[in-house]
Formats: structure tokens, sequence, C-alpha cells
């Protein structure tokens, strides 16, 4: 019995000395790890404006619209370097207009990089769409005539 009385005494000893150096150890940490900078205490005690669900719903819409934008323009990239494929005749420099029209568009695209402004990039996709369609709608007439030049002079002898 007494061994037992021992060896608790001894146990107790030995859990009380680890809580104690645990507590000076966790007292030891908030002393010397609180923050660095004068930014840093400030940011941790002073109270911040709550955000309402509205800023928090118009935050999440532009980056949605920033998205659908980004998206939107990378396609219309794309669909305009797709379309240069067709023009393959030189200008009156000897250069192809295929690489002439690479070379604009990657200047207009950069040109507008940093656009911010919702309508404005609308308004610019929306500009793009219509010219790239417009175009192709004249080199696709213009291919029409010249199959119809092609045909009238085969026929002719």
């Amino acid at each position: 019995m007494t061994a037992n009385i021992q060896k608790f005494r001894t146990l107790s000893t030995a859990v009380n000395h680890s809580f104690k150096s645990r507590w000076l150890l966790h007292r030891y940490r908030l002393l010397h790890h609180g923050p660095d900078t004068m930014e840093e205490l400030l940011d941790r005690h002073v109270v911040k404006r709550e955000k309402s669900l509205d800023d928090e719903k118009n935050e999440l819409l532009n980056r949605q619209r920033l998205t659908s934008s980004r998206r939107e323009a990378l396609s219309l990239y794309r669909d305009v370097i797709r379309a240069t494929r067709f023009f393959m005749w030189a200008n009156s420099q000897g250069n192809l207009w295929r690489d002439v029209l690479r070379e604009n568009v990657r200047k207009e695209f950069e040109e507008a990089r940093f656009e911010r402004d919702p309508e404005v990039i609308t308004r610019l996709l929306i500009g793009g769409r219509d010219a790239l369609q417009a175009a192709l709608d004249k080199l696709v007439e213009k291919q029409k005539q010249e199959i119809e030049k092609q045909r009238g002079n085969s026929n002719t002898p």
C-alpha cells in the first residue's frame, strides 16, 4: 500500500510539474509571439467594419463579371487568330495579311488588357465580335466573287 501511495505522489508531482511547465511555455509564447509591427497590432485590436451582405454580393458579382469578360475576351482573341488563317495574300509591303492582322489584334488586346470598367469591356467585346463577323462576311463575299470569275473564265473559251 505504501508503494502505491509513493507511486501516486511521484505521478502527481510529475503531472503538476508538467502542467506548470506548459503554463509557463504558453505564457512565454503569448509574451514573445505577439504582433511584430504596429499595423499587426492595430489589425488585431481595432474593430473592423462588418461587411454587409450587399457588399459581399456586389464583390461576387464583380468577380463573376470579370471572369466571364475574361473568358469572352480570350474566346474572341482565339476566334480572331483562327480567322486570320484565311488571309494568305501579301499587302503592298510584301507582308502577309495574316501576320499584319495578328500583330494588330495583339496590340489592340494589349492596350485594353487592364480595362476594369464593365461597360467599356462589354463595348470592346461587342465591337470586336462585330468587326470579326464583318471581316469574315467580306472575305466570304470576295471568295464567292473569285469563284464566279473563275467559272466565268472557264466557261468562255
